[in-house]
Order: C-alpha cells, then structure tokens, then sequence
C-alpha cells in the first residue's frame, strides 16, 4: 500500500480499494488502543479538519462526564489496511482535539508526543530524535487469573513451559526451553519461529519494517521483535501495530500474547531497551571520539537520563509488575550508571557496529507495559534536559557488578524498588517534562494520582498468595 499524505489520498485509496470500514484508533492515557468504526461513506475531506465526535468521559484518565464530548481527528500518514477484519478496513490513527476550543487534547498522549518533537526542534539541539525499542513478549497457551474476597491465583499454562518436562501429553516430546536458557535454540526447542514468522510478515505489509525475531531468554515462549528505528511519534504508531498485530496473530493460533514485564517467577522477565540517537541534517550528533565512540552531546544525554531515572521510570515502567522485573539476577537493568559492556546498567553503548551512523544509547529500564507516546516523549525530555544543562554522568560501570566489593556496590544508585517509589520520585522532580509545555502539570498529577488511586493502593489491598506460606502459622 502506497504511503498516504493527504486527505485526498486516503480518500482515494477507500475507492480504489473498496475500503467499506474506517477505523478510527486513538490511544488512552494509561496505553491501551482504543477504536471505534464508521461506514467508508462517512469518511469526507471534512472528517480530517473538522473531526469525528464521540464521547471521552469512558476512556481511563480522561474528561469529566459533564466535558464528555471530544473530536477525532484521522492522520492520513498513519493509515492501513486491518489484516485481521472480515470487512475490508481501513485503519486510521487519530489525534484528539477539543470541540469547542478546537485545541489539541492536553491528555492526550499522541499529542504529547508531538509536542516533544516539536520541543527539540524548537530547541536548537537537534531535528529529529530517532527511537528503536526491542520489545518483548511471552506467547502462552492458557492464562488463568481471579483475586476476590477469599481467594487469589493465576495459572499460566505453556507447551513450551520447563515446569511441563514430566506432564503426560500422548507424547511428551521434552523440548522445554531450560529456565534462563530459552536464547536463540532452532526447532524443535524453539517451537514458535513460524508463529514468529507470521507476526513479522503481517508487520511489513502494513507498513511496519522489522529487522529481526528470535526466542528470548526465559522458558515457556518468550519472543523478541526488533523493528527498524523511526522518529518518536511515528515509532510511537508503529510499536501499537506492533503490540496489535502480535496479539491478534497469536489470537490465530489460539494462543495468547501479554507484554506484563514478570509474568514468570524465578525466570527473565519482560523489558523493552530503547535506542535513542539525535540528528541535526545528516550528522548523528551522538557520535564523537569520547568513550566508547560517544560525543559531548551524548554523554550528557546519558547524565539527562540517569539523573532523572528514578522519575523517568514512573512513566518508562509505570505498572506495580514492572519492579518484579527490576530485581538482580535476570538481566534487568538496576543499576543507574552506563556502559558500553554490562548489561545490568541502566544505559548502554552498543558496540556491534563501529560506524558513527550507527552510534546510539539503550536504555535498558523501560518495558512494554509503557504508553509508548508518554515513555519516548520523556526519555527525550531527559535527554534534552542533559544537554542544555550539561549533566555530567561520572565515570561508566564497566566492571562485573556482581564481583563489586560491598563498599564499591552501594556506592551505584539503583532504579526504584516498587512503583510507589517511582511515582515519588516523580511528583518530586518533573520540571524537566514540563519544559515547552510537552507535559502539563495536570497530565503529571493525573499519572500520579490514577497510578496510585487505581494500581499501587489497590494492590497494596489484597493478600499476596505468598503471605499465607510465609505468615499462616504464625
């Protein structure tokens, strides 16, 4: 499908295809995609200028049920055609405005990025910042769960899973990953590659370029897709195709997709490192002689980033699950420094290519429960954050944290040790998102605030099956 520009070109496309549905998608504020249809006859040159009404009073952090009425307004670059529908489908994603004032939503988390786009442009330190997040997944067999008032429990079921090595399954072949061992084994071990396959060619048909999939390190189909880098907002787009078209595939096969960060005890859990690079022309402006490759600029970029982490991960990881994940042991990135070798810092250089193109930071702490639009926009605002005040971010961690001597060890901060902590740390310090307007105080306070309200003290509520092996006794 060729790439549409104007509102006259999707208009065409309806025609041309025999488009009979247009989908309209916008994501809430927390990060799930939310959509509603209209016939294709609906769709008119008006429709991307004066937008759609539908009612925002339902969608999660959004308005007031007296200020309920909100605009779609369709972005014709975003659109394509749903793989999945039974009617041929249009999908266009959307940007949210206000009826009466005719203004871009301030909660609205496209929006957010947009104006952080903008931000670093109007800031003079560079034209566009590219992202490339390396989001991973587990695809299950069978998902269980229920929490009421005299019981809690879920039950994750995989044929792939080490715990199903003595199951009866009329045969039980054995080819179960080994725990913290599931990395790049070929079939029969490795029993999703064709699942895989399929993801990532339906991706590139509709506009998504993938660069690479594999099995991920944790038993039981843990899978990774890498999708080529783009700017924020577009990447922002992509990563919701992404998430949508690796569920729906899964759905195909009568399995089932979660991006939870730590759906598994005692294996790897579930992260999304994200590549990061400023470009001013053609010229990486993260690429110099400093270490590792790095210029000035980047160095402070990762001074921006780890200063800030402790706020930043509140947006990057905002679910209670995500500090399952951030615990030593597995891989996770719980070590606030840098460095272009260990994998436990929190920012990382990589050095699989020596060219300056390809010079980028990683970093390691975020995961796919993000709202990808709020998590980008941050990070770049940390990053900006780093540069304009020359954030200097000390000497790299690139010996064996886990050989440190203890008073060498505490002297490395670490990522926050739950949610709760996270979302401290931002009501304390969030100056830095507010610059240019990208984030309002309102959409801080309202992240705060529902995270808290809805997620941290809600689960702070109910007993833990663990506390009755701990305490039952007592």
């Amino acid at each position: 499908m060729s790439k549409m520009k104007t509102p006259r070109d999707v208009l065409n496309l309806i025609k041309g295809e025999r488009v009979e549905i247009v989908d309209l998608r916008f994501m809430d504020f927390l990060g799930l995609w939310q959509h509603f249809s209209v016939p294709a006859r609906v769709i008119d040159e008006d429709s991307f200028e004066g937008g759609i009404g539908f009612d925002g009073s339902s969608i999660r952090g959004w308005q007031a049920i007296n200020e309920s009425d909100m605009l779609v307004k369709p972005v014709p670059e975003t659109g394509f055609i749903d793989p999945f529908f039974q009617a041929k489908t249009l999908v266009l994603i959307c940007n949210i405005c206000d009826p009466v004032t005719g203004e871009d939503y301030t909660r609205d988390p496209r929006n957010i990025a947009r104006k952080a786009a903008t931000y670093l442009q109007s800031s003079g330190i560079a034209d566009v910042a590219y992202f490339g997040p390396e989001a991973e997944f587990f695809i299950f067999d069978d998902i269980r769960f229920d929490q009421n008032e005299h019981e809690g429990y879920y039950h994750i079921d995989s044929v792939e899973g080490r715990w199903n090595s003595g199951r009866a399954e009329g045969p039980n072949l054995g080819y179960k990953p080994r725990y913290k061992e599931g990395y790049f084994p070929v079939p029969p071990t490795d029993s999703l590659q064709d699942i895989r396959s399929e993801m990532i060619l339906t991706l590139e048909k509709i506009g998504v370029l993938i660069e690479a999939q594999h099995h991920e390190v944790a038993t039981g189909g843990q899978a990774e897709i890498d999708m080529r880098f783009a700017p924020l907002v577009e990447m922002s787009d992509n990563l919701l195709k992404y998430k949508y078209v690796v569920k729906n595939v899964a759905r195909k096969h009568n399995k089932t997709v979660t991006f939870m960060p730590k759906p598994l005890f005692n294996d790897n859990g579930t992260g999304m490192h994200v590549h990061i690079s400023l470009w001013k022309g053609d010229e990486n402006l993260f690429a110099g002689d400093g270490y590792a490759g790095l210029s000035k600029a980047a160095m402070y970029a990762i001074g921006g980033i780890l200063t800030h982490a402790p706020s930043l991960l509140a947006i990057t990881s905002p679910t209670t699950n995500s500090y399952r994940r951030l615990v030593p042991g597995f891989e996770a990135p719980v070590n606030l420094a840098y460095s272009s070798r260990n994998r436990s810092a929190a920012v990382r250089i990589p050095l699989y290519s020596t060219s300056p193109r390809a010079k980028r930071l990683e970093f390691r702490c975020p995961d796919p429960s993000c709202n990808p639009y709020l998590a980008f926009s941050a990070m770049l605002m940390a990053a900006i954050d780093g540069i304009q005040n020359k954030i200097d971010p000390g000497e790299p961690l690139d010996k064996d944290i886990y050989d440190l001597p203890p008073e060498e060890l505490e002297k490395v901060p670490t990522t926050p040790g739950s949610l709760r902590e996270a979302l401290e740390a931002l009501e304390a310090d969030h100056d830095y998102l507010l610059k240019g307007d990208v984030f309002t105080s309102d959409v801080i306070e309202t992240w705060i605030s529902y995270k808290m309200e809805r997620e941290v003290q809600e689960i702070e509520l109910r007993p833990h099956p663990w506390e009755f092996a701990l305490y039952y006794d007592i």
